[in-house]
């Protein structure tokens, strides 16, 4: 087989979008081995358009979850990873949103799509079959970019003429901010205590508008610092990973990596087809 070749290309939103849309990542990954990329949970919710074949996406790895082919697909917050089979290519743009864009960009609350893939679709409507065409069209990555760029102005400012296209409770807003800043590491208790509200208040209202608790988000969040430490081009063993990210020890991180992924840590490096492939 020859070698593989890859290309992964990562931009910023247009400034207006930024509150809403973390990052662009546009990917072109080709004589990969034929198999299945395990999609990790992080604090984003993603969507995928591909620029080649239809996405084959299932909810969850090696646990015998249904295989759907989606052009392009948006998902919300998880809490285990997403399994992409692919025939060794794979090719297309990835969108970061942040939850709390969710209202903006979607018209609804991130809760509403945690756990769930949906077709993007079936959340922008005629938008996203507009963009899809103009992305698989477009000569380059600046000119699929700046297409993201105005579809999803075009779907910020839709929702800023509908109800409640900003209706994120501030406290809710800065638990998010603080549970993000802090990568995980920080006590629920604490920060409801700070913005003057029970853990079992914050726990409802957050829940209710990110679709997680703030406790799940935390696990995450620790999870997120410690996938990223093993995707490094020089990854720290899995003890010191474990430290540094705030587990309790490395068996506490290997019960979560389990949880979230459905494999060891060593299994999961085994079989990750896209480790040091430039992966979106």
């Amino acid at each position: 087989m020859e070698d593989p070749t890859s290309v992964g290309i990562c931009a910023r939103p247009a400034p207006a979008l930024r509150e809403y849309v973390e990052s662009y990542v546009g990917f072109d990954l080709r004589r990969l081995p034929t198999g299945v990329h395990c999609g990790p949970p992080s604090r984003a919710l993603t969507a995928v358009i591909s620029l080649a074949d239809p996405l084959e996406v299932a909810p969850g790895v090696d646990d015998g979850s249904p295989v759907t082919r989606f052009d392009s697909v948006a998902g919300g917050l998880m809490c285990r990873s997403v399994a992409i089979h692919h025939d060794g290519r794979q090719h297309g743009v990835q969108v970061s949103l942040t939850p709390l864009g969710a209202r903006a960009v979607y018209g609804m609350p991130a809760a509403e799509l945690a756990h769930r893939l949906v077709p993007l679709d079936a959340l922008l409507g005629p938008l996203a079959v507009e963009l899809v065409d103009r992305l698989r069209s477009a000569p380059t990555w600046a000119a699929r970019f700046a297409a993201l760029d105005d579809s999803l102005l075009r779907a910020v400012g839709r929702g800023a003429r509908g109800a409640d296209a900003r209706g994120v409770r501030p406290e809710v807003a800065e638990a998010w901010r603080r549970l993000v800043a802090a990568r995980g590491r920080v006590q629920v208790a604490a920060v409801a205590a700070e913005l003057g509200w029970s853990r079992r208040h914050l726990t409802e209202r957050f829940r209710g508008e990110v679709g997680l608790s703030p406790k799940t988000l935390a696990r995450v969040l620790r999870f997120e610092h410690a996938h990223a430490l093993a995707t490094a081009r020089d990854p720290l063993p899995w003890g010191e990973a474990a430290a540094v990210c705030g587990y309790a020890d490395q068996a506490h991180l290997v019960r979560d990596w389990r949880e979230f992924t459905g494999r060891t840590p060593t299994a999961w490096r085994r079989g990750e087809l896209l480790l040091g492939a430039g992966q979106p």
